[in-house]
């Protein structure tokens, strides 16, 4: 792993990263807090494929969780609440292919929620009730276990 940084006079300081497996991520720190995280494809190391800006305080948090050690200390509160995340394959016997996505009421029905849709053109988070579902896809649901299973037979029309 390399690390460069570079004096952004003005402005703050740019670190560079290039991991093991030569990933290159950027990071701009300016003088007021924000921070900026620059992710870059593999093939092409100057090619930026996406940027997070971060406040002071985002900033701080991300870099308590990923600091190794003890648990971070996180500004929200921890609840011990059984959920899981599953994924949930949408085939062309489904009684929901071609159907939008508020038509399954998945929530109504079984408490899990689909938090996004995988397709192979890339994923749709939080896809509103309208976003319309097609054979292929791949749903991402959160919930109970319970729930979830619920909804895996809903969507496969079992």
């Amino acid at each position: 792993m390399t690390t460069k940084s570079t004096k952004l006079p003005g402005l703050g300081k740019q670190y560079d990263i290039t991991t093991r497996t030569g990933r290159h991520i950027s990071v701009v720190a300016h003088q007021d807090g924000r921070r900026f995280l620059g992710f870059y494809q593999q093939d092409d190391p100057d090619a930026c494929q996406a940027t997070v800006q971060l406040d002071k305080e985002e900033a701080a948090s991300l870099a308590e969780i990923l600091a190794p050690g003890e648990s971070p200390r996180l500004g929200t509160c921890e609840m011990e609440i059984d959920l899981v995340t599953v994924r949930i394959p949408l085939s062309g016997q489904s009684p929901y292919s071609g159907e939008p996505l508020g038509a399954t009421q998945a929530r109504t029905r079984t408490g899990a929620s689909i938090v996004a849709v995988l397709r192979r053109t890339g994923a749709v988070p939080s896809p509103g009730p309208d976003f319309r579902l097609e054979a292929g896809d791949t749903l991402v649901a959160v919930g109970t276990r319970e729930g979830v299973d619920e909804l895996t037979r809903i969507i496969a029309g079992t």
